[in-house]
């Protein structure tokens, strides 16, 4: 061989492994016939060990780098705890696993859902925010600012700092630390990759996988985080399914509060039919999403670590870590959707709104009036929808059908505006609107075909 920029040997042995690239150089510079010479020594090489010469090679090299870290390596051989051992035993049988993940989604919930999305933001929005902060700020507007624009603009009902900041700080930020603190010990602890792993087949309908099941249950804490959090998921075509699925169907804790306290005053049948059509809902779109959109599934495969105490330095510097992102990362979202709001109102265009989705809500969906306030509402943010539902509710203007009509509608109404944003700094406006534009007639569409049909019947609800 003439000289090349390899070394000689490198390059006899990428010859011999039949390595394409050389292919057309070797022809060039080989004298007439060596070609064919070298393609028979090596035909008869692979002819007597049965195996081709690129994958001779590569298992002689695979034993030598083995030898190499025999030599100059030592292990100490330690024994796993026996309570552990058994534990992550149990954790991935195809039977006894199934209750240990139920138990594990359900302490999030209740650590994530109800600590976080409610009695930690309860203590932070109602006492520090709502009791101080909020109303210092408003005085001080009061007192010292110039314009009533820039009092409105700043601390008005869409103000940046009475809503903007108090959504980002007080309401958001629990939920995120307790999520983020309960996503640490799952990962220290070996616990994660189980989860996923437990979870696959059923995430599989939908064309994911069992990763998706992380973002899937943050978003019963807060849709929004748990649209930053699908970063985890290996495709777009996967993220894209999940996005859509938490804009549609997944409701935030604060929206599942009240949506479950409206049903708690209705009756059994009124929560599983809301329930049922909402879980329905979300297989069913998940399925079509993953025939519609374009791209392959990606592979699952996870390294099953063994089951471990999580460190408590870890949790606190994951924690932290991923705590400074959030705030970095999408509290200025807030703050963007707070002005667009501001301006919205401003310029009169949420009364706008508000006139042209009543036909709909009254027509279609056969509620009365005052409930198109509450669908409004609900796009700046979820909660506030559910509890305007819950007035009608509780003041008897809704009937059983009506009920579970409306929450039906809600929680597969338009993502909130926070969520909306969200949406369009992971995948971009054009994506974001074109989720929103879905959801909207959507949620409509099912809302109307099941008063038709829960209408039609006659159902007793109570």
């Amino acid at each position: 061989l003439p000289p090349a920029s390899m070394a000689p040997r490198a390059l006899a042995l990428a010859a011999v492994g039949r390595d394409e690239t050389l292919a057309g150089w070797l022809k060039d510079v080989l004298p007439p016939g060596a070609l064919d010479l070298l393609e028979e020594t090596v035909q008869g090489r692979e002819a007597r060990s049965g195996a081709s010469m690129a994958f001779t090679m590569q298992r002689r090299r695979l034993a030598a780098a083995e030898e190499l870290s025999r030599q100059v390596t030592s292990k100490a051989k330690k024994q796993d705890s026996g309570l552990l051992a058994a534990m992550g035993a149990f954790t991935m049988h195809p039977i006894w696993g199934l209750p240990i993940v139920a138990a594990v989604l359900y302490t999030i919930y209740l650590f994530v859902g109800v600590f976080g999305a409610q009695t930690a933001v309860g203590w932070i929005e109602n006492g520090l925010f709502a009791g101080f902060i909020n109303p210092w700020v408003t005085a001080l507007f009061d007192r010292w600012s110039p314009f009533a624009w820039l009092t409105a603009l700043f601390v008005g009902p869409y103000g940046l700092l009475t809503m903007g900041m108090t959504y980002a700080i007080a309401i958001v930020l629990p939920i995120v630390v307790t999520f983020f603190f309960a996503f640490a010990v799952m990962e220290d602890s070996g616990y994660l990759p189980r989860l996923a792993v437990m979870l696959n087949r059923c995430f599989r309908v939908m064309g994911l996988n069992g990763r998706a099941v992380l973002p899937m249950v943050l978003g019963l804490g807060c849709d929004t985080m748990a649209t930053l959090t699908t970063r985890i998921l290996s495709t777009r075509k996967e993220r894209m399914i999940v996005i859509v699925l938490l804009a549609l169907g997944v409701p935030c804790s604060a929206q599942l509060g009240v949506v479950l306290g409206i049903l708690a005053g209705a009756s059994w049948k009124a929560a599983a039919i809301w329930g049922g059509v909402v879980c329905g809902v979300i297989v069913v779109v998940g399925w079509l999403t993953s025939k519609i959109l374009p791209g392959p599934r990606s592979e699952f495969i996870m390294e099953i670590p063994p089951l471990r105490m999580p460190s408590p330095l870890n949790l606190a510097r994951k924690t932290i870590a991923r705590v400074e992102w959030y705030l970095k990362e999408a509290v200025p979202l807030f703050l963007l959707g707070t002005l667009f709001l501001f301006i919205a109102d401003r310029i009169r265009a949420l009364q706008v709104m508000e006139r042209v989705m009543e036909p709909l809500v009254t027509g279609l969906l056969g509620l009365p009036p005052a409930a198109t306030e509450a669908f409004i509402i609900g796009f700046l943010r979820r909660d506030f929808g559910a509890a305007g539902l819950y007035r009608l509710s509780a003041e008897g203007r809704l009937d059983a059908v009506q009920i579970v009509v409306s929450l039906v509608t809600i929680t597969l109404f338009i993502p909130c505006i926070a969520n909306f944003f969200m949406i369009v700094k992971e995948m971009g406006m054009r994506v974001a609107l074109a989720v929103a534009a879905f959801i909207f007639p959507f949620a409509i569409l099912v809302g109307a075909i099941l008063n038709f049909i829960l209408r039609s019947a006659g159902a007793v609800l109570t």
